[in-house]
């Protein structure tokens, strides 16, 4: 090492530097943690809606509220850290003491989501709390990290503070973005306990929770840690509950009126504590129609992610799972900060236009809501491949004629297969079977080289069904099996066998995959396997074992496969496309991610630093309260659509847009009418008018003792 570079200086009554900068050796450890602490948080979150789906078989609607009670939760319990650093812990033991709640939470959730622990019950409840305390952890020390950070830095240090804070947005953004790409690898490309490995997933996250922790307390001798100073947002709120009480015990009309209702609090709280209460409450008015934005973007997490399930991912080269699709976000931001902020508005400044915060803000939530217009659109087109919507005394069926001459199908009383079904046809779509009731027993007549056969079936309502057509003893028979009613989940293909041999079957697909199906055309039930190329499987018959070429099963696809004969060591198949694959992109998807992610920068980065150009220096963290609560409750908003009106995906894309839009009218003209302002000019208009108002109190006492 050079020693004229040392990596530490250390100055008399001055903590340790890293080389040759103002910069605290300390900054290293919080910006490390910070790291980590967002990879544990991202990572974890980018698989929970998955999860709900997959693991704990529950619908959209159900695994969207929860995600986002859980998203609402963590952007609550700030406030709680925030109090608890300020007025009783201090940041460090906050940071501290959360933190290991954090890993408690994190643990309980790794461990909830091992399959053989328990039954259903004990995975939910393991589940839920492991949620809440993550959601009290992360939420908790969000407030205290960054702060802390800043007090490692000596006052006149602003320039390297400044810095601290970009590299601590960088470090968020890195975590973010390695977790949401990583994590969904970790669950669908490594299998454990026969199936998607979620307990891997939830557990990486939680070792890097354990590494932030460890990191911070080893940085523990070169912090500078302040005492708690008392909480501002109490204060704040005490004044305003003060004044709102004061104002109703005197509403008797002799009473002199005040300017501002928040002068009701001037008998027990300070004209500069009231006045900086003004400024803030201001700026919390413009926060009211903000949360709408935040209830579309948090859903790049839920059902952005389901609509990625029910898409293309093969970009060639490479397969996504439909959860890493939210890796776009932290990396476009990465891109679109300094894209914008060195480029696009220079170059809208040098056009004379006045894009002020207020108007910044407005673009951004019309991006928003142009890229959930995006994502109706595409949900329209992915629909075009789902299954017919089914209702009561009603059912679809089609015909499968496995015989060597077409066969002519009559159902009893219904005019529905005009043509005979050639032999191994390619069956078209579905067709609408009408019932009497929830069930009716029909008379199936099959007509073939002169042949009438007749066959009694029972069909239910809402259901799916195949007429198998095939020939037995010189004959035909048939068989009436049941087919999938949806597309598979999660983009994985459903597969069936019909053995058309003489002999019973074994059939190996994968490594993990072992179908047993009885001869004389009987049928397998449904395997589900991921998206693949399935060319070296195995046939194991009484004769011998032979090759089994499947090919390729596809995205969202559900296929039968008749095994009709054996030769020349391999097993000859007829395969038919059941419900088709899923033929939209994921690509498609790009567009709604680039505009959102535009807005976000236009919206959020743009709210904060105005928010806090208007409010006094005491007043920073209320503002950073207010704003955090803004995010919650948009995520309360969704949770109230998914559970309170379940409609059409598409329509709930179309609702959001619309809701968004009208917002975004409603902020456009609050901030018209805004005036923005400087606080510190603020300040001392409010000393003069209080000066001001002292001089006319003594006049008045003044006339009085005249007269």
């Amino acid at each position: 090492m050079d020693e004229s570079c040392p990596l530490l200086d250390v100055q008399a009554g001055h903590r340790q530097k890293l080389c040759g900068s103002n910069y605290p050796l300390s900054i290293a450890f919080i910006v490390v943690n910070e790291f980590c602490e967002r990879f544990s948080y991202y990572g974890m979150k980018a698989v929970l809606t998955l999860y709900f789906l997959s693991f704990f078989h529950w619908d959209e609607n159900l695994s969207t509220a929860v995600y986002h009670a859980f998203s609402a939760l963590c952007y609550f319990t700030p406030v709680i850290g925030a109090i608890m650093a300020d007025s009783w812990l201090g940041k460090y033991k906050t940071i501290i003491y959360l933190s290991i709640v954090y890993v408690v939470g994190h643990l309980v959730k790794s461990v909830g989501a091992i399959p053989s622990l328990g039954n259903q019950a004990v995975h939910v409840i393991l589940s839920m709390v492991g949620l809440f305390l993550i959601a009290l952890g992360t939420g908790g020390i969000k407030p205290c990290v960054s702060a802390f950070g800043g007090d490692q830095f000596e006052e006149e240090h602003t320039a390297e503070r400044s810095k601290f804070f970009s590299i601590f947005y960088l470090s968020i953004n890195a975590g973010s973005l390695i977790s949401t790409f990583v994590t969904p690898i970790l669950r669908g490309d490594v299998k454990c306990f026969g199936e998607d490995c979620y307990a891997l997933a939830f557990g990486v996250p939680a070792a890097l929770m354990v590494l932030a922790l460890v990191v911070f307390i080893a940085g523990s001798g070169l912090y500078r840690k302040t005492p708690p100073q008392g909480n501002v947002l109490l204060e704040v709120c005490k004044c305003i509950g003060f004044a709102i009480k004061n104002r109703l015990k005197n509403r008797s009309r002799q009473i002199p009126k005040r300017d501002h209702w928040l002068d009701w609090a001037s008998e027990k709280y300070s004209k500069q504590l009231i006045g900086e209460i003004k400024m803030v409450t201001r700026v919390l008015f413009l926060f009211i129609p903000l949360p709408m934005f935040w209830a579309l973007f948090d859903q790049q997490g839920s059902r952005w992610t389901l609509q990625a399930t029910k898409m293309n991912a093969d970009f060639g080269i490479y397969v996504l799972e439909p959860d890493q699709m939210q890796f776009l976000n932290p990396l476009l931001i990465l891109v679109f900060i300094p894209v914008f902020d060195l480029g696009l508005y220079p170059l809208i400044n040098m056009c004379k236009f006045n894009f002020t915060p207020i108007r910044k803000m407005a673009t951004g939530m019309i991006l928003a809501g142009l890229a959930f217009g995006l994502a109706a659109v595409i949900e329209v087109k992915i629909n075009e491949t789902d299954m017919p919507q089914l209702v009561p005394e009603e059912s679809l069926i089609r015909v499968l004629n496995l015989a060597k001459n077409p066969v002519q199908v009559t159902i009893q009383d219904r005019d529905l297969f005009q043509q005979p079904v050639e032999a191994f046809q390619n069956p078209a779509e579905y067709s609408k079977l009408i019932l009497n009731g929830e069930q009716q027993s029909l008379r199936f007549t099959l007509q073939h080289q002169g042949l009438s056969l007749a066959f009694n079936y029972t069909v239910k309502e809402k259901s799916v069904y195949s007429l198998i057509v095939f020939e037995a003893e010189e004959s035909l028979s048939s068989h009436l099996i049941t087919d999938l009613e949806a597309k598979p989940e999660n983009g994985l293909a459903a597969v069936r066998f019909i053995n058309g041999l003489s002999q019973d079957v074994n059939l190996t697909i994968d490594s993990e995959q072992f179908i047993a199906v009885q001869k004389n055309y009987s049928a397998s039930e449904y395997s589900l396997l991921k998206r693949d190329k399935y060319n070296n499987g195995k046939c194991i018959t009484e004769t011998g074992e032979f090759t089994l070429d499947l090919g390729l099963l596809d995205f969202g696809a559900s296929y039968t496969i008749v095994i009709t004969n054996v030769s020349g060591g391999a097993v000859k198949t007829w395969k038919s496309e059941d419900i088709k694959a899923n033929n939209v992109h994921m690509a498609w998807q790009l567009p709604q991610y680039i505009l959102i992610s535009a807005g976000e920068v236009m919206f959020s980065i743009t709210g904060l630093a105005f928010s806090y150009s208007q409010s006094p220096a005491s007043m920073k963290s209320v503002l950073q309260a207010g704003w955090l609560l803004t995010v919650a409750v948009g995520n309360t908003l969704v949770l109230v659509v998914a559970q309170a009106a379940p409609m059409a995906q598409w329509a709930e894309f179309v609702l959001f847009t619309v809701l968004l839009f009208a917002v975004c009218i409603i902020f456009s003209i609050m901030g018209y009418f805004y005036v923005s302002v400087d606080p510190e000019d603020l300040e001392e208009k409010e000393e003069k008018r209080e000066t001001s108002s002292r001089g006319n109190m003594i006049s008045l006492v003044t006339q009085k003792t005249k007269l």
